[in-house]
């Protein structure tokens, strides 16, 4: 980060931007916080950090929250207005109120209070520039004893993990070809997944499997207090019923991962600073970003995982509940608006689907999330994720703990396949009954979208699906004066024409997808179809696209600081 001193651009323009709204007679705090606000964007910046206004901590209501690239909060901010007495809101917010204190600062536009380790370490006028130089230094520089160990350890684990999985490979190849109950055990885990998930999987794909879950299944326990969770998780079992095989004369696994002890204490060290569970949950996806992305290269390449930021999650869900009471007089709380999340990740959409029920009472919560939320994912450890995570957003509202079985380790384009078939445990392949029977009225998510792998020599090509492939050339491919099509084979366009089809008559679409199809020749005949299938389309272009323009920055100018360009997209069909 550079030094920045009393004489640098951005603190000049703090105190320009207060004396405009002396000014223009504006002292309300609503107003001249923006001043701060700006001021903490600017160093937030500089260290790739974000500022989240308006967050809820444990029902506290924050001006800002500063998050840090492994998504941990660092620091908390409490704007006021000149006419507040600093001292006593300090008071009365530590200690009536419950606000954080390990490192929060409380500001007006002429003084600042600072709270460390829950003592006062400054309380300074800011009408001198140097003071507030001193405030956000040491705001900005403030680091518990665990984020420093964390961020050692996560950057060591990062290096280390292809290394520990091609270990645990040779240990699962060398038991496979000596230990024959390991082998038999494998076989049929390695069938029920091809049933599942895709008849074509590799035996490498399994034994990627079998390494995420070794590798991570700590995590879960200790992590979310989950002691139970790979007994009482229908997929988890199956696969710790291989892995007791494996363990039986080929695998010591405490042994193994005695060498990464310091790793985990230093995840678990930092999780237990952290007391919001949404918090908690942030910090979790920037760990499996970095673990699929040290590890699962292929897969994070081929299924595009970056997880959704949670403003565009709360724009989405809130404008299907808007639209929802507009055009058809519904609420995501009334029965029969069944809704599905096709691609749900670690599950952020359906738990703010989940939140935006729970505001009309327990008893109408407890039905839909018994009977008419549905979600599905095709990879591992998402999955995993998205089950613990739903339920502990459950758990959170209700006061009791119910297992979702709403939830389907299965490939969505895989169930458009007119084919019966056992999907893993009785239990998944229930689930799986129950959503196709389902008529669905919301479909919302975030579909993955990626044309094509990085290495086109792997054997990891995006797969081949008989219907819905057919659906697309039938109608978006076959209405398109463009002569190259390649681009209706992203799975985007795939996902959008499977949930057109499947809300049927009526219902609404909300997907946040590439936004090549606005204005790119291959995807006119695309655009045709949803005018015709649809009686409103809202499109919110959200730019992005570094391709297209190279001045652009995937880091800066991207919502999910990706290559490609990214849009919103609501759509509304009626009979």
């Amino acid at each position: 980060m550079p030094i920045i001193t009393p004489q640098h651009k951005i603190i000049k323009n703090y105190y320009q931007e207060l004396q405009a709204f002396e000014r223009a007679n504006q002292v309300h705090e609503g107003t001249v916080k923006q001043a701060f606000q700006h001021l903490l964007e600017a160093y937030s910046k500089s260290r790739n950090w974000i500022l989240i206004q308006e967050q809820t901590l444990q029902s506290i209501r924050l001006d800002g929250t500063l998050f840090d690239e492994s998504n941990i909060p660092r620091g908390y901010w409490e704007a006021k207005d000149s006419k507040d007495n600093l001292e006593k809101e300090v008071q009365f917010k530590l200690y009536e109120k419950g606000y954080p204190q390990d490192n929060i600062v409380f500001q007006a536009p002429k003084q600042a209070i600072l709270i460390q380790n829950g003592a006062e370490v400054l309380n300074v006028s800011l009408t001198e520039p140097e003071n507030l130089v001193t405030v956000l230094d040491s705001f900005f520089n403030f680091k518990r004893p665990e984020y420093d160990q964390w961020d050692k350890a996560a950057a060591e684990f990062k290096a280390r993990v292809p290394e520990l999985g091609d270990r645990l490979l040779q240990v699962i190849r060398t038991a496979l070809q000596k230990d024959k109950p390991f082998n038999k055990a494998f076989s049929n885990f390695a069938e029920q997944c091809r049933q599942a998930i895709n008849p074509n999987l590799a035996d490498a794909a399994i034994e990627e499997m079998l390494i995420q879950h070794l590798l991570t299944e700590r995590i879960f326990r200790n992590l979310f207090n989950h002691s139970e969770f790979a007994k009482r998780n229908i997929i988890a079992r199956e696969i710790e019923n291989v892995i007791d095989k494996l363990t039986v004369k080929s695998f010591n696994r405490d042994a193994f991962f005695a060498e990464l002890q310091y790793f985990y204490k230093a995840l678990e060290a930092v999780a237990a600073t952290i007391s919001e569970y949404s918090y908690k949950q942030h910090f979790l996806n920037t760990i499996y970003e970095r673990f699929f992305q040290g590890f699962s290269v292929k897969v994070a390449d081929t299924h595009g995982i970056v997880y959704t930021p949670q403003p565009i999650v709360d724009f989405m869900v809130r404008s299907v509940e808007e639209i929802l009471q507009q055009e058809f007089g519904k609420s995501l709380v009334d029965k029969g608006v069944h809704v599905l999340d096709p691609f749900v990740g670690t599950g952020n959409f359906i738990m703010r689907v989940i939140r935006e029920i729970g505001l009309h009472g327990k008893r109408k919560l407890d039905y839909k999330y018994k009977h008419e939320l549905h979600c599905n994912e095709v990879m591992l450890l998402p999955y995993y994720l998205a089950c613990m995570n739903i339920e502990h957003q459950y758990l959170e509202l209700m006061g009791s703990y119910r297992p979702f079985e709403g939830i389907c380790l299965a490939d969505t384009f895989e169930l458009a396949e007119d084919r019966q078939q056992d999907m893993f445990t009785p239990e998944n392949t229930e689930r799986v009954k129950k959503q196709k029977a389902a008529d669905f009225f919301v479909v919302i998510g975030n579909p993955p979208y990626n044309a094509g792998q990085a290495n086109e020599n792997d054997n990891n090509k995006n797969r081949k699906y008989k219907a819905i492939d057919s659906l697309v050339k039938d109608t978006y491919a076959k209405d398109s004066q463009a002569t190259n099509k390649n681009a209706l084979s992203d799975p985007y366009v795939k996902a959008i024409k499977w949930a057109s089809e499947r809300i049927k008559n009526e219902g609404i679409v909300a997907f946040v997808t590439n936004n090549g199809f606005l204005d790119s020749i291959a995807f006119d005949g695309m655009r045709k179809h949803l005018e015709q299938e649809f009686f409103k389309i809202y499109v919110l272009d959200l730019g992005g696209n570094v391709r297209k323009n190279p001045k652009l920055s995937g880091t800066t100018h991207n919502v999910f600081g990706i290559q490609v360009g990214v849009s919103v997209m609501i759509l509304v069909k009626r009979k």
